[in-house]
């Protein structure tokens, strides 16, 4: 890759985590004799699921939906730990030759479009890993799929909290779980109310003095079984992939009548959420200050406590919660609003990440930098007015998995596309008619703070098809799976070539 000219690939894959392995098996399956590369910034695969290392890291998805639409998961357990669903991913890239395409340690951050070459011209830093030496390399494609997620991997998100330096014990943040924290016997505080902070208590719960959920305001939570008894029956009696597929659209049906049943009935679905609350913690605890938000459900996302494994921790007194606002660190721990301190040995910031468009990376088309706030998606997918390039982004209500296997369908049947019709340029255009669409944000109607802080960054949707990000799996199967690639929109050409397009 160091050499003086380039290495050149059809198609380069930027993340080996879910989203690119997926599309690397994609590619092979439906394109055969693409050739293609993935460049992974770490040295491992997995993404989150090697990311992640905090006690009890889990899915909070059910793996019916989270795994691979090609892929049977075959576990016992539909929501399954970390380590497990890196296991399964291990065993996709081995059954599918893939380990032979990643090159791991190759930081990318640049990606220059060349319409004269009709090429993307990608820069990356890899570092050896046994020296530790770093050197810029770089590689030429096609076309670029975007596979690194939706948040920085650097580092997570810590508000800035006054007198964090006071405290005399220890500060980590789950993002960076060190190796060699000490918890056992120790009381802990976990500052969050997300899915982090509910995984994160009842793993830690057995093996501390004391552990405390510190949060500003509450979340809904949902305890479901972390076994779907249904598909496990199943899988019995039917093929794996036969099972695999009905318990895949049983659960895709389900999360979307819930979704909608949110949208439409919210004092309904609230008030199963809080009565399944007050069932798994009985009529004594104070559910209205802990478990009540203020929010609809779904305006923010639902925590899901597998088997209720945090109201366990609850009621054994292990655990507890606490509603209220930091005033200050300590040199103890922390001092709440209400004047009470919260006495700690080790503190947990579980405050969330921090969002970015396409891995961090400069982007540049034909000299011009491009900034993706003043572009607009097409389909939830792509970018108006930069070429050859599609971006994996999931679903905030519905498994991430779900999006990415029809954004990894598209991707193929736009290479198809191009290759009948003799075309090196493919670029989504907004049409005389969509000039005057109102701009709404990114992801309408999910004020949750993660999101709150980055949407000035990420591109605009409009009002009309195909300019929408829909965060709905059934529409998206219309506007992604069975649309027309052709569409009078995503416009095709060959500026390296004479091109005479066809239909």
């Amino acid at each position: 890759m160091a050499g003086s000219s380039p290495e050149h690939v059809d198609v380069l894959i930027v993340g080996a985590g879910i989203s690119g392995i997926g599309g690397a098996v994609h590619l092979q399956e439906r394109c055969p004799g693409t050739t293609f590369a993935i460049l992974e910034g770490r040295r491992d695969i997995g993404g989150t699921w090697d990311l992640f290392r905090y006690p009890g890291v889990r899915s909070d998805s059910d793996m019916h939906t989270l795994g691979f639409r090609f892929k049977p998961w075959k576990q016992e357990k539909a929501i399954a730990d970390g380590p497990t669903i890196l296991d399964y991913l291990r065993e996709t890239v081995a059954e599918h030759d893939l380990a032979r395409h990643i090159r791991f340690d190759h930081r990318v951050s640049r990606a220059e479009w060349s319409s004269n070459d009709a090429r993307w011209t990608v820069t990356a830093t890899h570092r050896d890993p046994a020296t530790g030496g770093e050197q810029a390399v770089s590689m030429t494609c096609g076309f670029l799929y975007m596979c690194s997620g939706y948040y920085s991997y650097r580092e997570g998100y810590t508000p800035e909290f006054k007198g964090l330096e006071r405290f005399g014990g220890r500060i980590v943040h789950p993002q960076e779980w060190p190796e060699d924290l000490d918890f056992r016997g120790k009381r802990v505080v976990v500052i969050g109310s997300g899915a982090t902070a509910m995984t994160l208590v009842p793993a830690l719960a057995a093996d501390v003095a004391h552990i405390t959920m510190l949060q500003r305001s509450p979340t809904y939570v949902v305890s479901r079984p972390s076994r779907d008894a249904f598909a496990n029956r199943l899988r019995r009696l039917l093929p794996a992939r036969v099972a695999y597929a009905i318990t895949r659209k049983k659960n895709v049906l389900r999360q979307g009548l819930v979704y909608r049943k949110t949208r439409t009935q919210p004092e309904k679905i609230k008030n199963l959420l809080i009565g399944g609350v007050r069932a798994g913690l009985g009529p004594d605890y104070d559910v209205d200050t802990h478990f009540t938000p203020t929010y609809n459900p779904w305006d923010q996302r639902l925590c899901l406590i597998p088997d209720g494994d945090l109201f366990v921790a609850i009621r054994s007194g292990r655990a507890s919660v606490v509603t209220d606002h930091i005033d200050t660190f300590t040199e103890d721990g922390i001092l709440l609003a209400s004047g009470e301190e919260l006495e700690a040995d080790v503190i947990v910031t579980a405050t969330g990440l921090n969002l970015v468009t396409l891995g961090e990376m400069d982007f540049v088309v034909d000299g011009e930098p491009v900034d993706f706030a003043r572009t607009w998606t097409y389909r939830g997918l792509a970018y108006s007015d930069v070429p050859n390039l599609v971006s994996s982004f999931g679903y905030v209500n519905a498994s991430w998995t779900l999006k990415a296997d029809l954004t990894s369908e598209y991707v193929c049947r736009l290479l198809k596309h191009m290759d009948r019709a003799g075309a090196t340029r493919c670029v989504p255009r907004l049409r005389p008619s969509d000039t005057d669409m109102p701009e709404r944000p990114w992801i309408d109607d999910f004020p949750a703070g993660y999101m709150k802080r980055s949407m000035h960054l990420l591109p605009r949707q409009g009002d009309r098809t195909p300019w929408l990000n829909t965060q709905d799996y059934a529409r998206d199967v219309k506007l992604i799976r069975r649309a027309a690639i052709d569409d009078g929109v995503m416009a095709f050409d060959a500026p390296d070539r004479e091109f005479v397009p066809t239909r």
